[in-house]
């Protein structure tokens, strides 16, 4: 079996199982009921580190169901390769040279050297982050709720920022927005949230190289698109929205995957809905715990455009682009916009009453893992929950290897004679 195969298989088995466990008496409050429709949509969204939710998660599940949900979000952030195999070290057995193939595939790690070191580095820096983003949450959440439960409360809200997960267990469907003027609050989602989309790879980089020239291209892509990006990104919700400037930066941040809000998305005008579209179908970057087609695939498509309209060859930083790098992106991009566009068109088929804005948003939110919604997600039929569970699974494995999961390689491969083809 491919790797690819298992991977997508792991991830359906844990969607299940976590399914069936949200449905259990003991994971709901006393006088709720949760449909399996429901679960499947909630233990989706939770591994594929979505957000979306069709029931409010505090009002609806009790502490274990919020921690059943929390171990889906932590799963599915890291992945479920990454899990096993530490697992697998913690217990002090040997890593196979399948467990390898499988976190190399995961992670789109280039070479095998180096895969056990690369997945205790991933867990140790995962619970520092999501530690010290606990310890620091509590400050606020401490003042608000009693000790016990502002803990629970921290610990789930930095599990869920830092693997770029929407979730809230606040309550009445209100997020982050009783929050929305607490800078200390929102600072800190905000470094969760970029860590957790920066990549693994990118922050280890980052973290044993001090200077910017000696990076690898990989990372100078990652880290210039994403401040790009949020820069960008804040200046147009500003401009847009009768938003606080924290307000705008914060929603920039959130929209790259994460899926928290301090301000009402549906009260949003449609040009900032639609620059969060953007934000959200472009998403993190690879081998981080964040969706989208990656910010890497925006970068080389730009210089590829750049390369054919100056007539120069595709480079950037001094280093050449493969071919290989530049026909992936177009693959994913063009991926993306089909499973966007007929996800689009499906809602719109399910949901006559909504707005056609309103239904790019929730498609795009989905394929992005993102978790942002203009407040029509708990009102969806069975139809559409489906096909929003079936989008949010797309998103979390990548269009690219969910289509290579259908490729049959032939035994002969044939080349033609070229002929050209207008183009423009």
């Amino acid at each position: 079996m491919k790797p690819a195969k298992v991977i997508a298989l792991s991830f359906m088995g844990v969607i299940l199982l976590g399914a069936i466990l949200l449905m259990l008496p003991i994971s709901v409050k006393e006088g709720m009921r949760v449909s399996f429709i429901d679960a499947l949509f909630t233990s989706t969204s939770a591994v594929c580190v979505t957000g979306l939710v069709v029931v409010d998660t505090a009002d609806t599940f009790n502490a274990l169901g919020c921690t059943i949900i929390a171990i889906l979000i932590q799963i599915g952030g890291l992945g479920v390769t990454s899990i096993g195999v530490g697992i697998i070290l913690i217990a002090g057995r040997r890593v196979g040279f399948n467990q390898r193939t499988l976190v190399r595939e995961a992670w789109s790690v280039q070479s095998f050297k180096g895969i056990v070191k690369l997945v205790r580095a991933v867990l140790i820096l995962t619970l520092i982050f999501e530690g010290i983003g606990a310890v620091l949450s509590l400050f606020v959440f401490g003042q608000d709720y009693p000790i016990g439960e502002a803990i629970g409360i921290s610990l789930f809200h930095s599990i869920a920022s830092f693997n770029n997960a929407g979730f809230d267990i606040l309550g009445n469907f209100q997020n982050l927005i009783p929050y929305q003027d607490n800078l200390f609050l929102n600072l800190i989602t905000c470094l969760l949230i970029i860590f957790g989309g920066l990549g693994f790879l990118v922050i280890l980089d980052l973290l044993h190289v001090h200077h910017f020239k000696r990076l690898t291209l990989h990372t100078k892509v990652v880290v210039v698109t994403t401040v790009f990006l949020l820069l960008s990104g804040t200046v147009l919700l500003k401009l847009t929205e009768n938003i606080s400037w924290l307000g705008a930066f914060f929603q920039s941040t959130s929209a790259r995957t994460a899926g928290f809000c301090t301000y009402s998305i549906g009260g949003l005008t449609n040009a900032g809905l639609l620059t969060l579209i953007i934000l959200m179908f472009i998403g993190a970057s690879p081998g981080s715990t964040g969706g989208g087609i990656k910010t890497s695939t925006l970068f080389v498509l730009i210089q590829f455009v750049k390369s054919i309209v100056t007539n120069q060859h595709c480079s950037a930083f001094k280093r050449s682009i493969p071919y290989e790098a530049i026909a992936k992106a177009a693959v994913i991009t063009f991926l993306a916009l089909i499973i966007v566009l007929a996800g689009t068109f499906g809602l719109c088929v399910f949901e006559p009453g909504n707005s056609l804005m309103q239904n790019l948003f929730e498609v795009t939110s989905a394929f992005g893992t993102v978790g942002l919604s203009t407040g029509i997600t708990p009102k969806l039929t069975a139809p559409s929950k489906i096909l929003l569970t079936l989008i949010m699974y797309i998103g979390r494995l990548g269009p690219l290897t969910i289509a290579s999961l259908w490729f049959v390689k032939g035994k002969t491969e044939v080349h033609y004679t070229e002929e050209m083809i207008t183009i423009g």
